[in-house]
């Protein structure tokens, strides 16, 4: 039997289209060709697609992978030069049997607002492409369109959030399309979108109301033989597009219009719980009397304002402000800040000197910090994950690059400076330090809901502050102009 041939390509980006300045190319990692089959073995998303591609004996016509931390609009070359390669690798390609993408589903560009729709369009209009099975999967945090659903056959979202099944969802989608390769069956995707929009703080899948809504949609999975997949996508506050926000999907192979009654059920669920998912911030001054009246630790103060894994440069110095104001020693902060690293590496160890640093890369934040501190220690800022199934991983795989690093210390308080913006969603990112977690007093994490599958583990007591940075849970303090209205909380809304 010839191997089908499947082509495989991933183009991944968050995209926050309030921040400050443009996410270019060169901040995308580039796989291309045959270095795409690299990431076999890598604990992303790409990592399962290969998987299902050796147990179902694809011949895999690698493209080109680009991903890259949440951030800022991504300028149009991006989009080009993925384009690009996409068309290259089909033109090459001498025919195809099917088409895998990997995609994040909220990333905008300088010209398009739905990066994620455009592309699917024009590979559906390149020759040869227009009825191949096109399959693939997408962040739960997707801001679905109708261009997206329209122009493929089946889309797998990611179940979990923190998202320790991105593999696991990838797999999925992947042996769909071996399915529909197979047995050239037919599918409709149809999609749901009632007017929500929910920040990142109200989207994790063990709270409410997400996980009603997972729970209703494996039931809907488990009781009907031709859906072959039902999304929960909670969106992504932070995109000022038309169509940001909660939206559900359904690839069937049955009635179009029965998969759409289902997702009513789905809507109708998230517009009677939405003030759930409405969850904002306590503000760090009635935060951490809190904390400091724990006996022991670690506590976890997380900073959503300052969520990295949400787009935000990860330099606010409000909350270690906060811990050396009540003199919180044995704790510990991470601040993306490489001109500091740069400036403490050039010193002796254990030396004692000035560093002013943080505060950079937002007009959100506060002014940077000037402290007296010490070296710790310096290092190349590589780590591997200790939990594979990390939301870091269906970023970044398990192969961790935080840039060149420096440890510092004031008055017991260790700051973890780091060149390039990392997620707090491993405990690796600060034992690889020389940080050990479970012995801290407090931990700073700039994260929403993500670092939860890392720091949940040793946690005494967890709490989350509202801090300066970009990416409040306020929604309200956002001053959108293309998303549809009226949507809730923007709007007074009433079904």
């Amino acid at each position: 039997m010839n191997k089908r041939k499947v082509l495989v390509a991933g183009l991944f980006h968050e995209t926050h289209t309030f921040l400050d300045g443009r996410t270019r190319l060169a901040d995308f990692e580039i796989r291309q060709g045959s270095d795409l089959l690299s990431g076999l073995g890598d604990a992303s998303p790409l990592a399962g697609v290969l998987e299902v591609g050796e147990e179902e004996q694809w011949s895999v016509i690698p493209a080109l992978d680009m991903r890259a931390m949440p951030g800022a609009v991504v300028e149009d070359r991006v989009v080009e030069v993925f384009w690009h390669g996409v068309r290259l690798a089909v033109e090459l390609s001498n025919g195809l049997d099917g088409i895998f993408l990997i995609l994040h589903g909220a990333m905008v560009s300088e010209s398009l607002d739905d990066v994620e729709g455009e592309i699917l369009f024009r590979i559906r209009g390149l020759p040869g492409c227009s009825n191949v099975p096109l399959c693939g999967v997408l962040d739960l945090h997707a801001n679905v369109t109708e261009k997206m659903v329209t122009h493929v056959d089946a889309i797998v979202a990611y179940r979990e959030n923190p998202h320790a099944d991105a593999k696991e969802a990838a797999m999925d989608a992947a042996r769909i399309l071996t399915r529909l390769m197979n047995t050239r069956e037919q599918t409709k995707t149809v999609w749901e979108h009632p007017p929500i929009l929910w920040p990142p703080t109200g989207t994790a899948t063990a709270d409410e109301p997400m996980r009603s809504l997972q729970n209703l949609a494996r039931e809907i999975e488990s009781s009907s033989p031709e859906i072959l997949a039902i999304n929960v996508f909670a969106g992504f506050a932070f995109a000022d597009v038309p169509d940001a926000g909660v939206s559900f999907t359904a690839t069937t192979t049955g009635s179009p219009e029965m998969a759409r009654n289902h997702l009513s059920r789905l809507a109708e669920l998230a517009t009677k719980n939405r003030e759930r998912g409405n969850v904002t911030d306590a503000p760090l001054a009635d935060v951490l009397p809190k904390v400091i009246k724990h006996q022991k630790g670690p506590i976890v103060i997380a900073e959503p304002s300052d969520n990295v894994g949400a787009g935000a440069p990860g330099s606010g110095v409000s909350l270690l402000r906060g811990f050396l104001e009540h003199s919180m020693d044995n704790s510990a902060v991470i601040i993306d800040d490489p001109d500091a690293v740069a400036t403490v590496a050039s010193r002796g160890r254990g030396e004692l000197d000035t560093l002013t640093f943080g505060g950079k890369g937002s007009s959100t934040y506060a002014e940077p910090i000037t402290l007296d501190v010490k070296l710790l220690s310096t290092s190349d800022g590589r780590f591997d994950l200790e939990d594979r199934q990390s939301h870091l991983a269906s970023i970044f795989g398990a192969h961790i690059d935080m840039g060149h690093c420096a440890v510092i210390d004031h008055k017991g308080v260790r700051v973890l400076l780091t060149s390039r913006k990392t997620p707090p969603f491993d405990l690796g990112q600060l034992r690889s330090q020389g940080i050990e977690p479970s012995n801290l007093f407090a931990v700073g994490a700039k994260a929403a809901v993500a670092h939860r599958s890392a720091y949940d583990r040793i946690a005494v007591a967890s709490y989350s502050a509202d801090t300066a940075g970009p990416c409040s849970s306020n929604l309200k303090s956002f001053p959108y102009k293309k998303i549809r209205r009226p949507i809730y909380p923007l709007d007074n809304w009433t079904q």
